[in-house]
């Protein structure tokens, strides 16, 4: 009797474990179930601004390259600021030697990129400033025109004064020597020649040499 009882009641229990685990399963599945079909938060995307627009940087301006001669330390082509004035051009020369004619220059005339600036000496004399030949001087600021060759080139063998004043450390006298060697003693026969004329040395030679020839 004892042992029926014992054995019914080991069934009552086995069948209230597995009640509880089945009631366990059943509600684990529903919530594992409930979970899963939950509303997801959207996911967080973040947008960087955008880059600021920056204007592009203005390109730097070319300097401007001039031909000074005349009465200046250093004659010959100089690089001045794309908005250089006279002032530039003839500080870039080295300055004014003691002969220039200062008096009629104007050191605040604007420029542009290959003018030849021609500054006289005082035994040069007042020059008209509307003048727009190979003399003009510097209040001017023309184009170098071409001489007597085509090239560009001064023939020293058949320049007029006015041209061969053009050149570097050239005034009116020296121009004159020149003229005066060439008709004593016939032409150049070459450009160094020309050293042959009292005056004329080599340093003038040199500040010359590429604007002259004696070809026609």
């Amino acid at each position: 009797m004892d042992e029926r009882r014992r054995q019914k009641q080991g069934n009552t229990v086995h069948w209230l474990w597995l009640f509880v685990a089945l009631f366990m399963g059943v509600t684990g599945t529903a919530v594992a179930f409930a979970l899963s079909n939950r509303v997801q938060p959207a996911p967080i995307v973040i947008v960087p601004p955008e880059p600021a627009a920056t204007e592009a940087p203005s390109p730097t301006p070319s300097p401007l390259t001039v031909f000074v001669n005349g009465a200046v330390v250093s004659p010959g082509l100089v690089e001045i600021p794309a908005d250089g004035r006279m002032q530039d051009a003839i500080q870039a020369a080295d300055g004014f030697t003691d002969e220039a004619n200062t008096t009629i220059i104007n050191l605040a005339q604007p420029l542009h990129d290959g003018v030849q600036i021609h500054v006289p000496t005082i035994d040069e004399g007042e020059t008209d400033t509307a003048v727009t030949d190979s003399r003009a001087i510097v209040i001017e600021a023309v184009p170098a025109e071409s001489s007597s060759n085509e090239s560009g080139m001064i023939n020293i063998n058949s320049a007029t004064a006015a041209e061969l004043e053009s050149l570097p450390g050239v005034g009116p006298s020296t121009a004159q020597k020149i003229i005066t060697h060439r008709q004593e003693n016939g032409d150049f026969p070459s450009i160094d020649a020309i050293m042959d004329v009292t005056g004329i040395g080599e340093a003038k030679f040199a500040a010359m040499s590429a604007l002259i020839t004696v070809e026609e």
